[in-house]
């Protein structure tokens, strides 16, 4: 158990950089290796800082570059893979999501079998399960109820090929004889310090007189915060690291949730920003099953353009339906299997991320003050 090393992919991202932080603390610990495409300067500083806890390398790269992945995975006891393309809304093109998402991931795996590393945790996504329907409410669903994602849309069906990649690979035998370990975390709706949905919506309020855009009023989801999430990929890795705990965890795919209370989208985006005076759009929306059906027509609009010019609905049925479903989870197998306990509590978590979102309005001012000056 001596002198073990760690492989970090999508260390640069919104959860990647706080596994890393979380990480340097463990015991016994020789290296963390963060790979990403690309890293910010300010990235590469606070990595930096870190190194006087253990050895740091940054390595930049394509996940999809079979060379770069093989000399990535040398000499590494666990790789945690949260590296993806994130796109709920269908902007990128469909082929690039499926390559980093899919082929990525095994390319990965098979870095993973040629260089030996016992260990592989995936970080997969709620939407693997679903939700496929706004009129199917799952509340509290766990790990034994057969929930599968059928959209076509490639974010969730990428998420789930690579889940069941990762999942098939446990047991796969290694260059030097050992076995792979493999393990998967989905994650709800992941909110907290430096998340691009919040972010996003968070600006575009700030120019829009303070007004929140509606983005599901009708769901009811339990979102996680980012601290929680990774931290559950650090007890995952002790799990599987761990002779007597490997046999139950490898093979598994665990929900990750919190104590965040169960709420809409847009209620959590209020919580977070009221104290700043932003507020929910009030004005009438459509009922739910119109817009679902404005989202169809939109489609087909989008498909018969297609040969001519590429049209992108400012909503589909996929994103009417994620946005506005009842689909909440328990941890309770993370609990037993991974000995899981969130980190961080509802209040420590809103109190940190709403300071975060002061220093977006803040920012958003001083902005403003320059432009008029």
């Amino acid at each position: 158990m001596t002198g073990w090393s760690c492989l970090v992919t999508g260390a640069g991202g919104f959860l990647g950089q706080r596994i890393i932080r979380l990480l340097v603390e463990e015991k016994e610990l020789k290296e963390i290796r963060v790979l990403d495409k690309a890293f910010r300067p300010e990235l590469r500083e606070e990595f930096s800082k870190l190194q006087n806890k253990t050895k740091l390398t940054v390595l930049e790269g394509d996940i999809l570059d079979e060379p770069f992945l093989k000399r990535a995975c040398q000499d590494i006891s666990v790789v945690i893979h949260t590296a993806c393309i994130i796109d709920v809304f269908g902007v990128t093109h469909r082929e690039s999501v499926m390559n980093v998402n899919v082929k990525g991931t095994q390319l990965l795996l098979e870095a993973c079998v040629q260089a030996s590393v016992p260990v592989f945790i995936y970080t997969s996504s709620i939407e693997v399960a679903g939700p496929n329907s706004y009129k199917e409410i799952i509340q509290n669903g766990h790990e034994e109820e057969p929930l599968e994602n059928t959209w076509s849309a490639p974010y969730p069906y990428s998420k789930k090929l690579a889940e069941k990649a990762v999942l098939a690979a446990d047991g796969w035998t290694l260059k030097d004889g050992g076995t792979l370990y493999t393990c998967a975390l989905r994650p709800t709706y992941i909110y907290g310090e430096g998340s691009q949905f919040l972010s996003a919506g968070i600006n575009e309020a700030l120019n829009n007189n303070g007004i929140l855009s509606s983005v599901g009023k009708f769901s009811t989801v339990n979102p996680v915060y980012v601290g929680n999430v990774a931290w559950a990929h650090i007890l995952a890795l002790r799990a599987l690291r761990n002779p007597k705990k490997a046999p139950s965890v490898r093979g598994q795919f665990y929900y990750i949730s919190d104590d965040t209370p169960h709420q809409s989208y847009d209620n959590l985006s209020y919580t977070l920003s009221k104290e700043f005076g932003l507020r929910l759009d009030s004005r009438w929306s459509l009922p739910l099953a119109l817009m679902y059906w404005i989202g169809f027509l939109l489609e087909i609009v989008s498909f018969l353009l297609r040969p001519i010019y590429t049209y992108r609905p400012p909503f589909n049925r996929h994103m009417v339906t994620l946005s506005n479903s009842v689909f909440t989870f328990s941890y309770k197998k993370a609990q037993r299997d991974l000995a899981y306990e969130p980190l961080y509590s509802w209040e420590e978590a809103k109190q940190k991320t709403v300071e975060w979102v002061g220093s977006l309005v803040d920012w958003h001012k001083e902005t403003l003050k320059s432009k008029t000056q």
